[in-house]
């Protein structure tokens, strides 16, 4: 294993942390700052759709520059925007710095991908991608839920400090670990440019990908931003227990990841489908036994490890189908997932203000999911009548169409 993807799943450690743990300290920060549980939430949809502006603003100008500094630049971007949140007096300074620190966010883990994908054989690139996310996973697991603790003893500000801490201990070993790597394709080709990046974008598998994802991710995270809510309005655990239940859902991220890594790389469409059909049901059945303690645990787990195990085969899709210039096409599946989030954040606020209640999220993300189940079976079937007319001895690069 490159020493190099343990240096990219750290950073992915500290970016995901800033993403995941406003939503176990929203009840805090709303009351703080006086606004309503929707406003809050803002500051979840608001740092996903910065996300997107980052992954491909971003991305898109630094196609060819070297891949280290560009990474380890990113970096300096994600410090400054929580060491801005951790002092934020007002909830509009709040915002502007979970928006600084959110511009780093899609570019990583765009250009990671890619630099992680470079570092092993063409059979292993979805598990190294998956590696990588292992950080986002373990920012769950382990970061996430002693995060909402650290919040709920010390203020939510100290939160906001420890993530800044994390991110200058991330930046270091970027900087020791990952290899200098050059701009350049999957493939190995020269660097490319940004003209060649956008030719991807040709691909009407690429497009196909960018919406599976949206979809797909989507309708899990919409049900996971106002989870701290349903857990204490609905299923009547103690504030106290939140950090503890977040565990549990990290514990199936992990899991769902690294299963979902494993299975990618014997069939990715394959892999989507049976995922996202089973997240499907597990939503659909959280929205009713939601009031029942004991099988919201067991349903958390569900939801994380099948919410989870989409991430490897999304990412890897968008880059198969992008193979000679993925650079941009990562970077804009990464926007895509946070497209998702800002999508089931704002759908599940909008239940929440409609007065339909703290379960209502996750309907809409049963729904979303639903979705994202008839896109994937589209995409499917349209990249297998693809290959079938396709001469023999072919290539399958970037260029497929539907």
């Amino acid at each position: 294993m490159p020493a190099g993807l343990i240096a990219l799943a750290l950073g992915g450690f500290g970016i995901g942390l800033t993403e995941f743990v406003i939503t176990g300290l929203l009840p805090e920060v709303a009351a703080d700052y006086g606004v309503t549980e929707t406003t809050a939430g803002w500051l979840v949809t608001g740092y996903a759709l910065a996300v997107i502006v980052g992954a491909l603003g971003l991305t898109a100008a630094t196609t060819r520059l070297p891949r280290k500094p560009v990474l380890i630049g990113l970096l300096v971007l994600f410090i400054i925007g929580n060491t801005l949140s951790a002092l934020a007096p007002v909830y509009g300074v709040m915002m502007l710095g979970r928006v600084i620190a959110a511009l780093c966010h899609g570019a990583f883990f765009g250009i990671g991908s890619v630099v992680a994908s470079n570092m092993v054989a063409r059979e292993k690139r979805a598990s190294a991608v998956a590696l990588m996310f292992t950080g986002l996973t373990a920012s769950n697991v382990l970061g996430v839920p002693f995060g909402t603790f650290l919040g709920q003893a010390l203020g939510w500000r100290a939160t906001f400090w420890a993530i800044a801490a994390i991110g200058i201990v991330a930046l270091v070993g970027v900087a020791v670990l990952v290899p200098a790597v050059r701009a350049a394709g999957t493939d190995g080709t020269a660097a490319p440019s940004l003209a060649r990046e956008l030719g991807a974008f040709r691909s009407g598998q690429v497009w196909l990908s960018l919406g599976m994802t949206v979809l797909g991710y989507g309708g899990m995270f919409g049900a996971f931003t106002y989870i701290a809510y349903t857990l204490t309005s609905v299923s009547g655990f103690a504030s106290s227990a939140v950090p503890w239940l977040l565990i549990v859902f990290g514990v199936g991220l992990f899991v769902g990841n690294f299963a979902g890594g494993k299975l990618a790389s014997r069939s990715i469409d394959g892999t989507l489908l049976v995922v996202l059909v089973v997240l499907t049901v597990v939503l659909a059945l959280f929205a009713v036994v939601a009031t029942s303690p004991v099988l919201t645990v067991i349903a958390l787990v569900l939801m994380g490890a099948f919410g989870f195990a989409t991430v490897p085969a999304l990412q890897t899709r968008v880059m198969q189908y992008a193979d000679h210039a993925p650079t941009l096409a990562s970077g804009a599946n990464i926007a895509a997932f946070n497209l998702g989030n800002a999508l089931g954040a704002w759908i599940g606020g909008l239940t929440i203000a409609a007065g339909l209640g703290y379960t209502s999220p996750i309907r809409a993300g049963a729904g979303i999911t639903l979705a994202a189940v008839a896109l994937t079976a589209f995409a499917a079937g349209a990249a297998r009548r693809s290959r079938a007319g396709r001469p023999v001895g072919s290539a399958t690069g970037s260029v497929a169409t539907v």
